[in-house]
């Protein structure tokens, strides 16, 4: 018999601009959080909530962490990942993108986020959530399908 897996369903939002040198994203540094202190993420991500969907989830992020509404989200992809924990966890992770929203991004959670900023995409602050790295260096490949966590080449 199979052992069943737990699926963790979870939304990123990459909020992008026109910047001097390129295109530009919007992270966020994780503050005294759990998972990942003091890397850098998404400004907007988190778990998908029962009844709603992936792009429910990614309004309801960017509102709750940024401040920002009428995000108008574009798919970018599906991430596929496993972290080989003791529990029989998988988790797939809807990206979107965004360049337009209503009201500047802010810090929203304190207690969660160390602080935004704007980075180009082909130089990335460090440390970076090495899933969300991956996701970044594939967000323009127009692949619909990552995977990421095995031991087999990712994407």
């Amino acid at each position: 018999m199979t052992d069943r897996f737990a699926l963790v369903p979870a939304s990123y939002v990459y909020l992008l601009r026109d910047g001097v040198g390129g295109t530009e994203v919007l992270l966020q540094q994780r503050g005294p959080v759990p998972y990942m202190p003091g890397h850098w993420a998404a400004a907007a991500a988190g778990h998908v909530e029962r009844g709603e969907t992936a792009y429910d989830a990614a309004r309801r992020e960017a509102l709750e962490e940024l401040g920002v509404t009428d995000v108008a989200l574009e798919f970018a992809f599906t991430m596929q990942r496993t972290q080989h924990a003791a529990a029989i966890e998988e988790r797939v992770d809807w990206f979107f993108t965004a360049r337009s929203w209503v009201g500047e991004p802010r810090v929203v959670e304190p207690e969660k986020c160390a602080g935004i900023g704007w980075f180009p995409l082909d130089s990335l602050p460090s440390p970076m959530v090495p899933h969300e790295a991956h996701a970044l260096a594939h967000l323009s490949s127009g692949t619909g399908y990552l995977t990421f966590g095995w031991d087999r080449p990712a994407g």
